[in-house]
């Protein structure tokens, strides 16, 4: 199996993992206010997302072995595309019109991005130097994104997708590093990025949980966009990484990025079709559907499940 091909399949199964980590953390996330998100830690469905987090993570940094920045990070786009049919499978209704084209268009968008960013194995690493200056830019970003009093919605989505994109190209410093058999397995360079890294995850994982709390669907749409450019930006800028084919190469890349990005907003956009689909086990098909207003940003409050016609309700 080819590298491209090997980065590409961790890359799907990582995809479907962290599909249904966000989902528990929205479920999660819905009903919990800001006093109670300390609470959250008691939870074992939290820690259950974290270990689907954690596993995601894995295969994504198994990916950056065999793939570069520019190809591995816009395979991101297939956490929305995976949770299409498990939605649908768990609201017990078909896939729609609205979600098919979104994963068509999804899908299209991301085989051009692949013709052109499929290239050999990885084998740049940002010095530690450079990691700081990253780091910098990227914690004043943050800080502009998710600044205190800022309602939780779009602007901590971009702040942990910005998180999330610089913590795999941080990531794909050490793996690098670690595999290069020329040197000491723990370096100097590797320790620092690794504490970097640590710290962009726990922080790319709470800013989510804090977008979440308004819905899945555009809070997601957000981060999985975001997070490709940020990785792609470093790894064009400072990791020599290059598209495939020159010009033409680039101009593929950029219509391929722009359809898979289509794909992700009509699917983040998509509705269920029936009221079944919205249920009060709030299936993945539910949570993936986009609230407009101000109320789409606000915890839903909790109300008492209602007992079906013909059931009758347990004392």
């Amino acid at each position: 199996m080819s590298a491209t091909l090997l980065a590409v399949v961790l890359s799907l199964v990582s995809a479907v993992a962290y599909a249904g980590a966000a989902v528990a953390q929205e479920r999660l996330a819905a009903r919990t206010t800001d006093a109670g998100m300390l609470r959250l830690l008691a939870r074992g469905a939290w820690w259950w997302s974290v270990g689907l987090n954690a596993g995601a993570a894995l295969l994504h940094v198994a990916a950056l072995k065999y793939g570069t920045l520019t190809l591995v990070q816009p395979l991101g786009a297939l956490t929305l595309v995976a949770a299409v049919p498990l939605g649908a499978r768990l609201a017990g209704r078909r896939v729609s019109a609205v979600e098919w084209r979104g994963t068509a268009l999804t899908l299209a968008g991301l085989s051009a991005v692949l013709v052109t960013a499929s290239g050999p194995a990885p084998d740049d690493v940002l010095s530690v130097p450079q990691a700081l200056a990253v780091t910098g830019a990227t914690a004043a970003l943050i800080g502009v994104l998710a600044r205190p009093g800022a309602r939780p919605g779009l602007r901590h989505a971009s702040a942990s997708g910005v998180a999330s994109g610089v913590a795999s190209a941080l990531t794909q410093t050490v793996t690098v590093a670690v595999t290069d058999r020329s040197g000491p397995l723990l370096s100097w360079q590797v320790v620092v990025v690794a504490v970097l890294i640590a710290a962009f995850a726990a922080g790319g994982l709470l800013l989510s949980q804090t977008a979440y709390r308004g819905g899945l669907g555009a809070p997601l749409a957000v981060v999985t966009l975001a997070n490709p450019i940020a990785a792609a930006a470093i790894g064009l800028s400072l990791l020599g990484e290059r598209l495939q084919g020159g010009a033409a190469g680039l101009l593929l890349a950029a219509a391929g990025a722009a359809v898979a990005a289509w794909g992700v907003v009509t699917l983040s956009r998509s509705a269920p079709v029936s009221p079944a689909a919205a249920d009060e086990e709030h299936p993945v098909a539910a949570v993936l559907a986009l609230g407009t207003g101000p109320a789409a940003y606000e915890s839903p409050p909790l109300l008492p499940r209602q007992p079906k016609p013909g059931h009758l309700t347990p004392l």
